[in-house]
């Protein structure tokens, strides 16, 4: 099964994605750049990372889900293609119509960079199935404009389909309803705020983050 990462102007964790897939898989994914109209023959998931495609220059992630390759992510979002879009990703997701809501700046406008326990609110996806329901996990996070936002009945329907995957267990950001991601829905679109691919083994202080890729890769493979 091939993967593909995502490529933007300012994108500075699509090697840790890349490494992640790798090491998980035993193949590294192909690197799309933005400016590619097509995704290659046989792509069974796109990643989308995290960074500061074109600066934030605008709204964070607002430029970069107008690029010519987000017109094929989104057509392969529609046909069912796994999506997984992280920090910046998850922006890009949003501005790109794939998920709703918006993330803001955060609520003590200041950027975060620290770990963060967070809990599994939905183990029954393609990228959590490897989670118990409940379970408490740490993943790091750095962003400045994490803070999820959405109106109360979009933020009800969420809660009420099981579309919220991961919520922050501490304040970190000012999230509405302490939401750290979100799955479409059609469960195969999944934004997340924390970065899974820096806690995929040992020396990163927690491999928590490594079942997120195992699990969604035995269910595409």
């Amino acid at each position: 099964m091939k993967s593909a990462v995502i490529v933007f102007p300012g994108s500075n964790c699509d090697r840790d994605l890349a490494v992640a897939i790798r090491d998980v898989t035993g193949k590294a994914p192909v690197m799309l750049w933005h400016r590619e109209t097509e995704l290659p023959d046989g792509i069974g998931l796109i990643a989308v990372p995290g960074g500061f495609s074109y600066g934030d220059y605008l709204r964070s992630g607002a430029m970069a889900a107008r690029s010519p390759v987000m017109r094929a992510v989104i057509d392969a979002a529609r046909r069912g293609v796994p999506v997984l879009g992280v920090c910046n990703g998850f922006q890009i997701l949003t501005e790109a119509g794939l998920l709703p809501g918006a993330l803001m700046r955060n609520a003590g406008l200041n950027f975060i960079c620290r770990n963060v326990a967070l809990t599994v609110e939905n183990s029954q996806s393609t990228f959590t199935a490897r989670y118990e329901q409940g379970e408490k996990v740490y993943f790091p996070v750095a962003h400045h404009d994490g803070n999820y936002t959405a109106d109360a009945d979009v933020l009800d329907r969420l809660e009420g389909e099981g579309r919220v995957a991961f919520r922050y267990a501490e304040a970190v950001n000012g999230s509405s309803r302490g939401i750290a991601g979100i799955l479409n829905d059609s469960g195969n679109v999944l934004g997340l705020m924390p970065h899974p691919e820096r806690v995929i083994e040992a020396p990163h202080g927690s491999s928590d983050g490594h079942r997120l890729f195992e699990g969604l890769f035995e269910a595409v493979a």
